[in-house]
Parts: structure tokens; C-alpha cells; sequence
């Protein structure tokens, strides 16, 4: 039997729209063959398409301090009974655009993946060892209970200890390992370029084996339908009118 394959994603608030959900549905439909489910998590499901499956965001006592600085919500996705849903999951941001096949996300092994943030997602600064992103992250469902758990115990201490959710998920996890490089890389680290030539040069090139750029931040992939960032980062521009159009 083959094992189902998940693709997560979570929405609450205003700061992310349903049109960011559809988009990401959509790209997920061209970049990933075969049968799979998309859901999303929010606290409001209108204007989700309708092959989008829409559940709750669990209670692991995210108050809404929580939800307001950094995305502790996202923890709740390890809970044990994750609205029945089974076997293997993928999680992407809703800020992101899917440059190639993300089949092989699903095909690692290994108990969770993340983005190594290594020295090129840290401001230079090389860490001691990889330091966990969850722009987009990969696990079994209900195999990493032990960080929804402890979470759920004390969110306030958890919150004061960590900067974090996605510190908290590395000093939580019992285990993780990053990625391959380049599968997933920064706007603002890889593409972008800081330069007083950066009109003329325009952005880094996007590295060979890239399948996924995460924006974490501003600018979005929304912002870059107009010119104003230069020809040279058209390519987001036109990946959000196609699939913002539908």
C-alpha cells in the first residue's frame, strides 16, 4: 500500500489572504505528481478552493500572544490526532514559490527535515552546527508528539525560553536533519543581491537543484507583479499571476 502523502499549510489572522492558500495549492498540483492531500489549517476557511482540505488549527494553548509574535501555531501540527490525517507529511509556508518537482521531499528518510539554516540563512554568522528553519519541513504524522507535548505543558515558558517556535523545535525534537542543499533557499540570503549595482546586476542567479524560494519576511511573492524590483525578478512576478489567476 502505498503511503499517503500530506502537503500542510497554515493560515490565521489577516496577514496571509486564501488567495495565498490557492496559490500554493496550485503550485503544489503542477510540481508534484500523483495522488495526494492539501490542508490547511486555519481559524477561516473562506474563499479556500474546494479541493483544499480545511481543518481547525488544533489547541496547544497558543494564546493570542502566540499567534501575534513569531508562529507557534505551527507546533500544533505534531499532535497525535491531526483531524485522522496519516502517514507522510509536507509542510510549506504560504510565503514561498515552488521553482521545481517537489516529489523528492517526500522520498528522504528520516524522522524530520527541515531547512538547515546554515551561515547563508543566518546574516553570515556561521552556527556551531545546522540551526533549524520551518519554512518548509517534512515528518510522519503523529511520530514527533514529544514537541506538541511539551509545548502544550507550558506555553508560556516555552515562549520565554525560546525565541521561537522554530527554536523550540530544534531543542524539542529528538531528532532532525536539514534538507539537502540546495532544495530550499532565502530570497534574502540566495536571490537577492545587496550591492549599489544591484539595478544594473540585478539578483543572484538561483542556484542549480533549487526547488523552493522562502521569503520569510518581506517583500512577499505578491509584491513583485509590479516592476519595481527590476526585470531580473520577473520570474516571481509572472509565477504569481499564473497562479493567481487560477
Amino acid at each position: 500500500m502505498t503511503e499517503q502523502r500530506v502537503i500542510l499549510s497554515m493560515k490565521w489572522g489577516t496577514l496571509y489572504s486564501a488567495l495565498y492558500v490557492n496559490v500554493l495549492h496550485r503550485a503544489c498540483r503542477d510540481h508534484l505528481k500523483g495522488e495526494f492531500r492539501f490542508v490547511c489549517l486555519t481559524d477561516d476557511a473562506s474563499g479556500l478552493e474546494p479541493r483544499i482540505e480545511a481543518f481547525p488549527i488544533p489547541n496547544i494553548g497558543c494564546t493570542p500572544e502566540h499567534y501575534r509574535r513569531g508562529a507557534w501555531p505551527k507546533i500544533s501540527v505534531f499532535t497525535s490526532a491531526l483531524h485522522g490525517l496519516a502517514g507522510r507529511a509536507l509542510f510549506i509556508d504560504l510565503d514561498v514559490v515552488i521553482l521545481d518537482d517537489i516529489e523528492p521531499f517526500f522520498t528522504v528518510q528520516g524522522p524530520l527535515f527541515g531547512v538547515g539554516g546554515g551561515p547563508d540563512w543566518r546574516h553570515g554568522r556561521v552556527p556551531v552546527a545546522p540551526t533549524l528553519n520551518t519554512s518548509v519541513f517534512g515528518f510522519n504524522l503523529g511520530e514527533q508528539v514529544d514537541i506538541s507535548d511539551a509545548f502544550t505543558a507550558a506555553p508560556d515558558a516555552a515562549s520565554a525560553q525560546y525565541g521561537n517556535e522554530q527554536q523550540f523545535v530544534e531543542g524539542t525534537a529528538r531528532d532532525w536533519a536539514p534538507w539537502p542543499d540546495p532544495w530550499v533557499i532565502s530570497y534574502k540570503r540566495h536571490v537577492r543581491r545587496k550591492s549599489l549595482l544591484a539595478p544594473l546586476l540585478g539578483p543572484h542567479p538561483v542556484p542549480q537543484g533549487a526547488r523552493i524560494v522562502a521569503f520569510h519576511g518581506k517583500p512577499n511573492p505578491q509584491d513583485f507583479v509590479t516592476e519595481s524590483f527590476g526585470r531580473g525578478y520577473r520570474w516571481i512576478g509572472d509565477y504569481w499571476r499564473k497562479y493567481s489567476d487560477g
